[in-house]
């Protein structure tokens, strides 16, 4: 080998360190001088475009280093690795549940499902009445003229409640009058005259009758002297013809006098009846005008006078209602019960009356109307034994009517939603209750505080009864 070619080599290799010492430090430009970082990232863009140098002018010319190219396995790890977690973040949003409404545990009413016994039953607040209360209505058309009483004052049979007047009614009590005393008149003239009719008949019959006696005894006469021949035929025969007649004449007047008497009781039985209607009339008549002054036909309280109540001046016509007076003490119980949970009610029930002022009162059912006014269906109940003092005709009252006693069964507190029988939503609380879930919920008999539970929970869920239509769009809501 040349030495000289072995020392050129041996310089070569030198500059090529040393150019590679200067390129990884300082960019050049082309006389040598160092460039700042700028430049020098431009001088590096320029040195592919510029004709290659001679080998002895290495030492005094910049010169690039090819280097091997970067691998890219990293950064598709990281691409890689980016794509896993977005997809899992976006997996993880789609199966989030969506976030669950707050609600303050003081605002809510909770009740546990529990199994035993539970008394079905109604509640309808209602008002206390009288047992027994008498309407006195108006007879007669009037003009209010005196008022004695008021209501709340307490009457005996007899007590003046209204007066009324009426100047016609006087004299129509007159007039019927009038014609009473002119039947009377009638029925005397009458009676006279018929007697004296039947008294000539008989007059006229008796004086009949001794004729024909004495004829009868003459045709004898006759009889015993025309066998002695003292007698002509002829005066025989006169003798018994006038006995004939007289005899035909008897028996006409003895049936004209047993017509006159059958006929003179007949017209004056006739009479009597038309003197007694007189009477009637005119007796009805003076008891009207007597009712002009209503009176109380029983002991008790008078409760209203009039509907509305009467004034001085005010004319009353006949049927009007003028007062109404009930039994002290004896009062009932007026209920009205929603139709749709009358349909269960049966006379003989048992009822417990809330009186309002702080004590209670039982009773039974006795009776309910057939037909529902304005949704409701009225139900009556009588009051065992003596209410407390105090008591009055009016007050509001609430009833509690027991239906039935439903034995071993599921039951919880009645919620203020939905209906029962039926299936409704219920908010059961988790273990923790510190959630609700939605959940379906069959419900059977209800009562006025409870309802039957038949499918859906078990013993010890806990339960919202409290009213939550306002999240009645969510599935489950948070508890705080």
């Amino acid at each position: 080998m040349n030495p000289a070619a072995g020392q050129v080599d041996s310089s070569e290799r030198d500059d090529e360190s040393a150019i590679s010492f200067h390129t990884n430090n300082l960019r050049h430009d082309g006389n040598g001088t160092a460039l700042p970082y700028a430049a020098a990232a431009h001088e590096d863009s320029d040195l592919s475009l510029r004709p290659p140098k001679h080998t002895h002018q290495v030492a005094s010319s910049p010169v690039d280093i090819k280097r091997a190219p970067k691998s890219n396995t990293r950064k598709y790890v990281m691409y890689g690795a980016g794509l896993v977690v977005l997809a899992a973040i976006t997996i993880g949003l789609v199966n989030m549940k969506p976030a669950a409404q707050s609600v303050d545990r003081l605002t809510l009413i909770i009740d546990s499902v529990k199994r035993g016994d539970m008394v079905r039953d109604v509640s309808a607040p209602g008002t206390l009445v009288p047992e027994h209360i008498r309407i006195i209505a108006a007879v007669n058309a009037g003009r209010v003229e005196q008022l004695p009483l008021r209501p709340g004052a307490p009457v005996v049979p007899g007590t003046m409640l209204v007066e009324l007047v009426d100047p016609n009614m006087q004299l129509t009590l007159l007039q019927y009058q009038q014609q009473l005393s002119a039947a009377i008149t009638q029925q005397a003239n009458l009676r006279s005259t018929l007697q004296q009719t039947q008294m000539s008949q008989e007059n006229a019959l008796a004086t009949l009758r001794s004729q024909y006696r004495a004829a009868e005894r003459s045709a004898v006469v006759f009889d015993s002297l025309d066998r002695k021949g003292l007698a002509s035929r002829n005066e025989v025969a006169q003798a018994h013809d006038q006995l004939s007649e007289l005899k035909t004449r008897l028996d006409l007047e003895t049936q004209r006098l047993e017509e006159i008497k059958r006929s003179t009781v007949e017209q004056l039985t006739l009479n009597d009846e038309q003197v007694k209607d007189a009477r009637s009339i005119f007796e009805e008549q003076k008891k009207r005008l007597a009712e002009m002054k209503v009176v109380a036909g029983e002991s008790g309280v008078l409760q209203t006078l009039g509907n509305p109540q009467l004034e001085y001046g005010q004319w009353i016509t006949p049927g009007m209602e003028l007062a109404r007076i009930a039994q002290p003490g004896r009062l009932k119980a007026v209920l009205r019960v929603p139709d749709t949970q009358a349909k269960d009610i049966a006379v003989g029930q048992v009822v417990t009356i809330d009186l309002h002022n702080n004590s209670t009162a039982t009773g039974r059912v006795t009776r309910a109307d057939p037909s529902a006014q304005l949704g409701n269906v009225t139900v009556e109940v009588s009051i065992d034994g003596t209410l407390p003092p105090g008591v009055r005709d009016g007050q509001t009252v609430d009833g509690r009517i027991i239906i039935e006693n439903l034995k071993d069964v599921l039951s919880v507190g009645r919620p203020s939603y939905g209906n029962a029988p039926g299936k409704v939503g219920l908010w059961k609380l988790s273990a923790d209750q510190k959630e609700a879930t939605l959940v379906s919920v069959d419900l059977g008999s209800a009562s006025v505080s409870a309802v039957q539970v038949l499918h859906g929970l078990s013993v010890g869920d806990k339960i919202i009864i409290s009213d939550m239509s306002q999240y009645e769009d969510a599935q489950r809501i948070r508890i705080r």
